[in-house]
Parts: structure tokens; C-alpha cells; sequence
């Protein structure tokens, strides 16, 4: 606890790029896994991608996805330089960042109406897959055939297959096992987190794990030893952890369930933004944030979340997304304020001026839905 106390305490900023020229919400960023990679991606409400270099924040790349609104990028996990991107046109866009070309170098299609909110790509580039908001009575999970994004000829592919019974309502976010990539876990505003083997051949057999966190899911992954674990994150600021190892006993499969972070004594925030587990640590972290722009991170230890520590000085508004950069001991935030920020350990940023919140009523597509008392029945508690 001390050990990451100290680190977070000596994050400074050492870059900030600002999106002033087309003010703009950073929404989600991504790095590739590893070493070796210098880039860093980030989607934004004015429905661009935009790549980074790492350590420069200079621009390297922009793509535009119009009329389609953006929901997630993702890069793939042993190809560096391949990006996934989800869109409220029906379709999931892979790019080449290598390429001068500012087209998707492979588009996957789904039904026309589909709007996927969230997408991953498995473990091994094998699979790539994509969640759906609410189509009449359901919600999907399509899958497609992943290989293929490197090829010089531009085409289009339909997908392997669908699930469609395991959620009612939009599913929110999709993430891969980080090592076995027949696993996937998904999560929705009905509550519920699945965790499917997509290896078995129907979707009733695929489904190995229904928990219930008894709100609507805005974040999920994967923690604990062999990542056997599953968290989420909740729309109304709640935090569920389970373990996966129970599964087949008679044992809850509940580690911690906290209704409202914002209730628990000696932790103040006013959003939950996403979690992260540190392997090397054997920890899960918890980011969080304050309407003012400051960044909380909490650790979860014992039967509880614990605070360790605060950024400010950063942002001027609601932080949106995160990516910790273990490899490079670093820290990416963005926001509200139309801004990107490299934290790094000891760091000395030159003096810039500070971006005041670009939040306009038709900046971002907003999905505000009231969760449902009822849900599903088939819930492992």
C-alpha cells in the first residue's frame, strides 16, 4: 500500500495535448500491450480517432468516422499497429496505423440496425467482438473473424456468429481474458455480467457465469491470480468483485459488493471512471474522479476499497477515461475539458494554460436510460 502511495504521489504531468482547435471529450484511450510500441489512441466525441505519439503526444494520425458515432478503440493484442474502433452504424472498423491511407483497412458489418457501445479483441487477434444497444426486446454480441486487417485489399466481412438471449438491454462493455481467449466477459444495464467459453457451440452452453450487480454496468474486467476473477463498475457509482474459482462449489462466488462508492467513509469522489489490475502487484486499483478534475485512486484490499491517493492540477473537468501504462510507469487521463495528459513519476510540465470544460448540450451522443427493478432470474449470487 505505501509502495503504490508513493508512486501516485510522485506523478506529474509531463505532456498535455489540448483538443481546442475541435473541442471535444476524449471518451476512451488505448495503448498496445507490451514493449516496443510508441503510440497511443484515443477516440473523442466529435467522432474522430486520433493516434499519438507515447511519449511526444504529437499527432500521428487521425481517422473519421462519420455519420457513425464512436464507442471504444482498441488495440489488437499481438499487432501493434492494428486498431479496432465500434460505431453507432452497425459496423466495427479495423485501421492500419502504418498506413498513409485514412481508410479502415478491414470494416465488419452487422445487422443495419445495429449501434454497437463497446468492442475487444481476444488475447491471440483471433476474434474480435462488439456489443449492441437494445434491438426491440434484445441485445447482441457479435463476433467476427479477426485475421485478415493486414491485407493490402480493403474488404468487408459478416459475422461468425451472434448471442443474443444472455442480455436484455445495452450491453456496455465486452473484454476479453487477457490470456485465454475463449473466454469472454460482458456487461449491461440489466444488471447482469456473463462470462462465456465462445468455444462451445451454442450460446446456452457458452454461458458459464451469471452475476448480478444489481445496477447497470458501465465497466468490467478481469483480476486476481490466473485472472479468475471479474469486477464491474455501475452507472450509479457501485463496485462488484467476484471470484470465478467458486463456480463449482457451494460457496458464494461474491468477494465485495458496495452499493455507492461515494458513501464509503474516507473516500471522496463524485464519479467512478474504471479499474485496472496491477499483475506484478497482485492488486486491483479503482480510478475515480471529482467534478473539479481531480483524479482518486483506490485499491481494493481486505473487504473494502481504500483511498491512496489524489491528482490534481490536471483536468478542469469531469475525467472520462484512463490507461496505466505499467510497462512505461506512466499515466494517461482525458476529459471533459477537450484535454490528453501524460502523467509520469517526477515529471515537469512546461506551463500551458489549463482548458476550462468544453461540455455543449450536442457535444457527445448521451445514453441515459432508467434501470430496470427487474431482472433476470438466472443470477448466481
Amino acid at each position: 500500500m505505501e509502495k503504490i502511495k508513493k508512486q501516485f504521489s510522485r506523478l506529474q504531468i509531463a505532456k498535455r495535448c489540448s483538443l481546442t482547435e475541435d473541442p471535444s471529450y476524449v471518451l476512451d484511450i488505448d495503448i498496445p500491450r507490451g514493449e516496443g510500441s510508441h503510440l497511443v489512441a484515443v477516440s473523442c466525441s466529435n467522432k474522430s480517432i486520433r493516434v499519438y505519439n507515447r511519449e511526444t503526444l504529437c499527432l500521428l494520425q487521425e481517422y473519421h468516422s462519420h455519420p457513425a458515432l464512436l464507442n471504444g478503440v482498441r488495440f489488437a493484442r499481438t499487432n501493434k499497429n492494428i486498431l479496432f474502433s465500434a460505431g453507432s452504424d452497425g459496423s466495427l472498423k479495423c485501421w492500419d496505423v502504418r498506413s498513409s491511407v485514412v481508410k479502415p483497412a478491414q470494416l465488419f458489418c452487422g445487422n443495419p440496425s445495429d449501434v454497437f457501445i463497446s468492442c475487444d479483441i481476444s488475447c491471440n487477434d483471433l476474434v474480435v467482438c462488439a456489443g449492441t444497444e437494445k434491438v426491440k426486446e434484445d441485445a447482441f454480441i457479435t463476433f467476427w473473424d479477426a485475421r485478415g486487417c493486414t491485407s493490402s485489399v480493403p474488404s468487408s466481412k459478416q459475422p461468425l456468429g451472434v448471442y443474443s438471449e444472455s442480455h436484455n438491454d445495452d450491453v456496455t462493455k465486452v473484454c476479453f481474458h487477457p490470456n485465454k481467449p475463449h473466454l469472454l466477459a460482458s456487461g449491461s444495464i440489466d444488471g447482469l455480467v456473463n462470462v462465456f467459453d465462445i468455444n462451445k457451440d451454442n450460446e446456452e452452453d457458452a454461458l458459464l457465469s451469471t452475476c448480478n450487480s444489481d445496477s447497470s454496468v458501465s465497466f468490467i474486467g478481469w483480476a486476481g491470480k490466473d485472472y479468475w476473477q471479474i469486477y464491474c463498475l455501475t452507472h450509479d457509482e457501485g463496485f462488484c468483485h467476484w471470484d470465478l474459482s467458486q463456480l463449482d462449489s457451494e460457496m458464494s462466488t461474491a468477494l465485495l459488493h458496495i452499493p455507492d462508492v461515494r458513501e464509503v467513509k474516507n473516500i471522496k469522489l463524485d464519479y467512478l471512471i474504471g479499474g485496472v489490475y496491477h499483475e506484478k502487484m497482485d492488486k486491483l486499483f479503482v480510478f475515480g474522479g471529482r467534478s473539479t478534475g481531480s483524479i482518486c485512486l483506490m485499491e481494493r484490499c481486505a473487504h473494502k476499497l481504500s483511498s491512496v491517493g489524489i491528482l490534481q492540477g490536471g483536468h478542469s473537468a469531469t475525467v472520462r477515461s484512463f490507461c496505466w501504462d505499467m510497462v512505461g510507469d506512466s499515466l494517461f487521463t482525458g476529459g471533459e475539458d477537450a484535454e490528453l495528459l501524460l502523467w509520469k513519476p517526477g515529471a515537469a510540465e512546461k506551463a500551458l494554460r489549463k482548458t476550462s470544460s468544453m461540455k455543449m448540450a450536442s457535444s457527445i451522443y448521451q445514453r441515459t436510460k432508467v434501470h430496470q427493478d427487474t431482472l433476470k432470474t438466472k443470477v448466481k449470487k
